[in-house]
C-alpha cells in the first residue's frame, strides 16, 4: 500500500520540480534521508529540533519557493535566524485575542545553507514529537511520483511507534474553538485558520499568508487521527494512524 509522506518532504520535492539549480540541492537531501542519522538529527524539548549534519538546502530556496520572507530576521553566533509567526485569526481575518500563536524558526550558517529547522511548543500539539520524527525518517526511500507531484513510501515498510494520539479535549484547550466543524459519520475536522506575520509577500503570492488547518478527530476515541495544513506556501499531512503499531491500534 502506498501512502503519501508529509512534512519536509513537500518542500523538498517542490524544490525537486522548480529548476535546475534548486533539484540538485532538493535531489541531494532527499538521498540523505536514506541513512537519516548520518545526516540528521532530532532534538526535542519544548520545542522540536530537526538538524542537518550536512546543510544543503540556501536561505533563498525557501523565498524562491513560497514567495514569502519570514516575519523575524535575526543575526545569531554562527549565522542567522528566520522566525515565522503563524497566529489564530477569526472568520474576517482578525487575530484573536488574546493571542493563540505558534511559530516555525530555520537557522541558516554564514554560508546561509540550512542547520536546523525547528518548531513551537503549541504546534507539537497537533504534530506530536514522536510521530513528527517517524514522519521524517519515512522519507528515505520514498518514491517519486512527478504527475501527483508526491513522495509515496510502502506503508508496510515504514516504521511502527507505540504512541497515545493526543485527545480532542487537549487539542482543543491548546487551540480554542475552531472556525468551523465537519461533522462526518466517525470523524469531525476541526478547521482553523492562521495568519502568517510576514513584511514580504512577492506579488501574486498574497494568499499564501493565509494557512488554513484542518484536524480529525474519531468520534469514537475523541483521539486526533490526521493534521493537514499549509505553512508559509508548503502543504504539510500527516495521517497519525499509519504510523501506530498494532498493539497501539488495538487500544
Amino acid at each position: 500500500m502506498k501512502k503519501k509522506i508529509p512534512f519536509i518532504s513537500v518542500l523538498i520535492f517542490a524544490l525537486f520540480l522548480t529548476g535546475c539549480v534548486y533539484w540538485i540541492r532538493a535531489f541531494q537531501v532527499y538521498q540523505q534521508m536514506s541513512d537519516f542519522d548520518k545526516h540528521f538529527a532530532i532534538v526535542v524539548t519544548d520545542e522540536f529540533m530537526l538538524q542537518f549534519k550536512e546543510p544543503i538546502l540556501y536561505s533563498q530556496d525557501f523565498v524562491s519557493l513560497s514567495r514569502l520572507h519570514p516575519s523575524d530576521d535575526s543575526p545569531t553566533a554562527d549565522g542567522r535566524k528566520w522566525r515565522y509567526w503563524f497566529r489564530k485569526i477569526d472568520a474576517a481575518g482578525n487575530i484573536i485575542k488574546p493571542e493563540i500563536k505558534f511559530y516555525s524558526d530555520l537557522y541558516f550558517n554564514k554560508e546561509s545553507k540550512l542547520t536546523a529547522w525547528s518548531f513551537s511548543s503549541l504546534f507539537l500539539q497537533i504534530a506530536p514529537p514522536k510521530f513528527l520524527e517517524v514522519s521524517l525518517r519515512s522519507i528515505g526511500g520514498a518514491e517519486i511520483d512527478k504527475d501527483k507531484k508526491q513522495l509515496k513510501a510502502n506503508s508496510a515498510l515504514l516504521e511502527k511507534i507505540a504512541a497515545d494520539l493526543p485527545k480532542k479535549l487537549t487539542v482543543v484547550e491548546a487551540l480554542g474553538a475552531p472556525l468551523e466543524i465537519k461533522d462526518e459519520p466517525e470523524q469531525e475536522i476541526y478547521i482553523y485558520h492562521f495568519l502568517l506575520e510576514t513584511n514580504q509577500i512577492e506579488k501574486g503570492f498574497e494568499d499564501r499568508a493565509l494557512n488554513e488547518v484542518k484536524i480529525t478527530f474519531d468520534k469514537k476515541t475523541q483521539e486526533l487521527t490526521r493534521m493537514a495544513g499549509r505553512f508559509a506556501g508548503l502543504k504539510v499531512s500527516i495521517n497519525y494512524k499509519k504510523f501506530l503499531a498494532e498493539q497501539s491500534e488495538a487500544d
